[in-house]
């Protein structure tokens, strides 16, 4: 089984500079126009699951959630450290209090938010 996370927003070009440029997703494809729908997607290195970011269909995007996050583990804090220093802004206080002792919460143009996991995946 494979799995591909979608979202939609009213903010490609600057979400998928976020995701790609500052948080380090590499870019695998685009579309445009496809059935009404234009869209990047994006990797997760190390885990085969994708994260794509599409716009149009007629829509508006969806609403974050505090509780709503991707998680990225990086294994330790001098990984998360550098990682925030290419995302280039302050972190946010998390909704969870776990992820302030283990990790840096950011929020995408949209508002939805990413994790730096100061921790190994064991699983």
């Amino acid at each position: 089984m494979q799995v591909r996370f979608a979202r939609h927003t009213d903010a490609l070009d600057a979400c998928v500079a976020f995701w790609r440029d500052r948080v380090g997703l590499p870019e695998l494809t685009r579309f445009e126009d496809h059935e009404g729908y234009t869209g990047v997607v994006l990797a997760v290195p190390g885990t085969g699951a994708q994260l794509e970011l599409t716009t149009g269909g007629g829509h508006d995007a969806s609403t974050p959630d505090p509780e709503l996050l991707v998680v990225l583990y990086l294994g330790d804090w001098e990984t998360v450290r550098a990682r925030a220093a290419a995302i280039g802004s302050e972190p946010l206080a998390p909704a969870n209090p776990y992820w302030d002792r283990h990790g840096l919460t950011f929020e995408d143009p949209d508002g939805f938010r990413v994790v730096l996991a100061a921790l190994a995946w064991t699983r």
